[in-house]
């Protein structure tokens, strides 16, 4: 892997992780494409996720460090016995909240070799299919009334909802950012409050990732990678991913996710179409493409 594409790589990770049109989707056609997929690819991608998981700690840093106050705070009051589940601040819902849509994510042990495997194939129309349902949840979530939900009205169940569409974000073409803010404003979260849920809920999430990877990225030679690619790769996504947050911010409040959801249907239709046309004549296609 050349300087050169580790930093696109970093560009398209760090853009495509928090709008809503799946960077492991993108990553598994770039990869397709250049001929860079296989195991090595993918746990570069993980690499990537590293930047932009240090672009949320960076952008929601205040909101960060106050549930991590919180969490010292409810500690202390369960071994003190002034626990009051009726009586929480906000804050506090939130953490335990988040916590709560974090237990849909465990049953991915379950499939984790199955999904990593079309990450890593060489076939590209699973995520084709998966871009698709992108483009349907985005366009659902265009027709959303208003909501005003918050950490101090949120339900269990809405917790539960985004949750579980974390869950089907594992799989490549599937936006994690699109299904878990589609399935807030669905909830009638607040548009804010649910672009901020959305990212901070990525956080254990990701780092979850990076840790189940790190063995497997020691064993397959990827750490063995240039330094220069290496940090290349991780600053170029972690500053574009810095970015497109705040991209986020603005298309969601100005309910502007319809133009993406046009998008990833478009990409879904003509990555099937260039995967099965690749598929019927020896991947014709991505060998004039790679080169």
């Amino acid at each position: 892997m050349t300087v050169l594409e580790a930093f696109l790589q970093g560009i398209l990770q760090g853009l495509t992780e928090f709008l809503p049109v799946s960077s492991s989707g993108h990553l598994s056609l770039f990869q397709y494409f250049t001929g860079n997929s296989g195991e090595s690819g993918f746990l570069f991608s993980i690499l990537l996720h590293a930047g932009t998981l240090v672009a949320v700690c960076i952008v929601f840093w205040k909101t960060i460090w106050g549930l991590i106050q919180e969490a010292f705070s409810l500690l202390h009051d369960l071994f003190t016995g002034r626990f009051d589940a009726k009586q929480m601040r906000p804050q506090r819902r939130m953490l335990l909240f988040l916590v709560l849509s974090l237990l849909p994510l465990f049953l991915m042990f379950l499939f984790k070799d199955a999904i990593s495997s079309f990450s890593e194939d060489k076939d590209i129309v699973v995520e084709g299919f998966c871009f698709l349902i992108t483009g349907t949840l985005l366009m659902f979530a265009y027709g959303a009334d208003k909501g005003r939900k918050k950490a101090g009205s949120m339900t269990a169940r809405d917790a539960l909802a985004v949750g579980g569409a974390q869950l089907f974000a594992t799989m490549p073409g599937i936006s994690r950012s699109g299904s878990t803010i589609t399935a807030g404003l669905l909830c009638g979260f607040d548009r804010a409050y649910a672009v901020t849920y959305s990212f901070i809920l990525g956080i254990p999430a990701v780092l979850g990732a990076i840790v189940l990877e790190a063995k497997d990225a020691a064993e397959a030679g990827s750490i063995g990678l240039p330094l220069s690619v290496i940090l290349i790769g991780f600053f170029s996504s972690m500053l574009f991913g810095i970015l497109s947050i705040k991209l986020v911010q603005w298309i969601v409040k100005g309910n502007k996710l319809n133009y993406f959801g046009w998008y990833t249907l478009a990409l879904g239709i003509a990555t099937i179409s260039v995967g099965a046309i690749d598929h019927f004549t020896g991947y014709a296609i991505q060998r004039l493409i790679a080169g």
